[in-house]
């Protein structure tokens, strides 16, 4: 804290003060029985008395509201983390003054209540109050469960500069200890209800909305699913993963904000302490032809849950993406679900890169040959089928025969992330849940499973794109929606050999594979995958479809669509169309 700061806390009708911005050396194993012969202190299963909750609560605030790290630290559970966190709101928030007045026993009903979440049943979870400005996020948990005292608190930060004064209410658990003595059970939202293990909590700079959010070709963009909240989500997170530009800082207020350091969730902003001024354009890198394209591919779906994603893959630039409904989760970004026969685009390539070549004959059996056969979803055998024509025709049991035969359980994963990505802390401007390819270890089945994009493999429409964009450059190049952001770089590009013949094989699938009908008309320098992916308890398959044509990769899916071509490809193939040969 600064120099001079009003410290303090209010019991009754008297206000400790502490001026200056020392803080008083207090040994954490003083009473935790680090030395002189202690036993360590350990929680028990009984609660504390009234007496002990109410006295460790004040002691812990009046520590922390004293500056005094150490020794609020050492009347928690846990004093390191309990070190690291006040240190971080210290250092990080830096409030000039910070008054914490106890409010005694709560209930789970009035917590709730505060909070705004439902009252839990076992360990209550602490949300937000009523903070203005505050927003939805994880919380963590605030009391250590039954055996604990859930306590309340108020705490008011003040900060130089300014006479705005930031008010919450707090929660926190009073356990009792083997030495007979109270402590607070440590969690992150001790410090602020909406705090959880993940995130930090500081003052960052924070932006007006735009006035305006254009598209690459400064026109405003116009799309259901570009919602104001995301497009403020993206400008925020962009401001801060982007340069520092002299202009825009000057436009910047300050706020208490909770985000997460991989830039995936939204950002929480608690408190404003000074307005920003307000906010000008905002390029991103939509087009807006290509998504009036996708919104429409989606309206088209009749009511069905789905998602699109299209990507220019020279840069990674996401030029268009829409969800059925629009104005439920960002599928396209966030979701998560089985990619079924579309993930025999990575599968090839590993193949490919493990000397199997496009015409090399792998037979097409009825049932793959692990432990738990899988069949085709088709009638027959095809025993002198080439791996390429087992591409076209989207068969299961050739890509697990030869993948069990040539590859290491290990080498999908790898091909997934130091090739295509898949599995990097994807930064796109947005938050992003990025795919998920996990090692089978010595399950031969799930191994089987991976190599045709079922079992425990996860992917969305952002992923599958960003896999054919891959395909179609030769090279990752991460998803970005605002030109400038990082992009995280992959291993290694595809060799121009595999790369050459994977296309091949996408080119082939459009011309005369699954992908035929739906890809017809458009397969000039273009590519595609058709995909069904199955689901537990679920008679209709999941339809996916991802396709490139040009300098545009696209990926589609619909739940509850049936076959790639049934839904998800007219979806991607009227992108295509409305892209022309880009």
């Amino acid at each position: 804290m600064r120099s001079g700061a009003k410290i303090g806390i209010i019991t009754g009708v008297s206000i400790a003060v502490l001026a200056g911005g020392g803080y008083g050396a207090y040994s954490l194993m003083s009473d935790s029985g680090g030395s002189g012969g202690k036993k360590p202190r350990t929680v028990v299963a009984e609660p504390p008395s009234a007496e002990q909750a109410a006295a460790g609560l004040k002691d812990f605030l009046t520590a922390w509201a004293a500056g005094d790290i150490a020794k609020a630290a050492s009347l928690t559970d846990d004093p390191a983390a309990a070190t690291a966190a006040l240190t971080a709101f210290r250092d990080q928030v830096k409030p000039s003054a910070l008054t914490l007045t106890p409010f005694g026993p709560t209930t789970q009903q009035v917590f709730a209540a505060a909070t705004g979440t439902p009252a839990p049943a076992a360990k209550p979870s602490a949300g937000a109050s009523a903070t203005p400005g505050a927003t939805d996020s994880p919380s963590a948990t605030a009391t250590p469960g039954p055996t604990g005292t859930l306590m309340s608190y108020k705490a008011r930060a003040e900060f130089a500069g300014t006479n705005r004064a930031w008010d919450y209410q707090g929660f926190l658990g009073v356990v009792k200890m083997s030495d007979n003595t109270p402590a607070v059970h440590w969690a992150p939202s001790v410090i602020h209800p909406h705090l959880s293990g993940n995130e930090t909590i500081a003052v960052q700079p924070v932006y007006s909305p735009p006035s305006t959010v254009v598209d690459r070709n400064g026109k405003p963009v116009q799309g259901a699913s570009l919602t104001p909240a995301l497009m403020n989500t993206l400008q925020e997170n962009a401001n801060k993963l982007l340069p520092p530009d002299p202009a825009k800082e000057q436009d910047a207020g300050s706020a208490v904000v909770i985000s997460d350091p991989a830039g995936k969730g939204a950002v929480d902003k608690l408190f404003t302490i000074v307005e920003p001024k307000p906010g000008k354009p905002f390029k991103v890198t939509i087009d807006n032809t290509l998504q009036a394209a996708a919104e429409k591919a989606m309206t088209d779906l009749g009511g069905k849950p789905g998602s699109i994603v299209a990507i220019e893959p020279s840069t990674g630039q996401v030029l268009a993406f829409a969800n059925s409904p629009s104005n439920g989760q960002n599928r396209a970004f966030t979701g998560l679900l089985a990619p079924g026969s579309t993930m025999k685009i990575v599968t090839s390539a590993a193949l490919l890169e493990a000397g199997v070549n496009p015409d090399t004959v792998v037979a097409c059996p009825e049932k793959s040959g692990n432990a738990h056969p899988i069949p085709n979803s088709f009638p027959g055998a095809f025993p002198n089928n080439t791996l390429q024509q087992d591409f076209m025709m989207s068969c299961n049991t050739a890509f697990i025969n030869q993948g069990l035969a040539s590859l290491k359980p290990t080498s999908l994963a790898g091909e997934a992330k130091d090739v295509f990505g898949i599995g990097l802390e994807w930064k796109t401007g947005l938050p992003n849940a990025d795919g998920r390819v996990p090692d089978p270890g010595t399950n031969k089945d799930e191994q089987s499973m991976n190599y045709i994009g079922q079992g425990k493999v996860q992917m969305n429409p952002l992923a599958i794109a960003s896999v054919t964009a891959t395909v179609q450059s030769g090279e990752f190049k991460q998803p970005i929606l605002v030109a400038e952001l990082p992009q995280q770089k992959a291993a290694r590009p595809l060799s121009p050999d595999v790369a050459g013949k994977l296309k091949a094989m996408m080119a082939a699938t459009a011309s005369g594979g699954t992908a035929k009908e739906v890809m017809a008309g458009i397969t000039d320098n273009a590519g595609a995958k058709t995909g069904s992916a199955e689901v537990a308890g679920v008679d209709v398959t999941n339809s996916w479809f991802t396709a490139y044509r040009g300098n545009i990769a696209v990926a589609a899916e619909v739940q509850g669509g049936g076959h790639g071509v049934d839904a998800a490809g007219p979806a991607v193939a009227s992108i295509l169309k409305a892209a022309g040969g880009r």
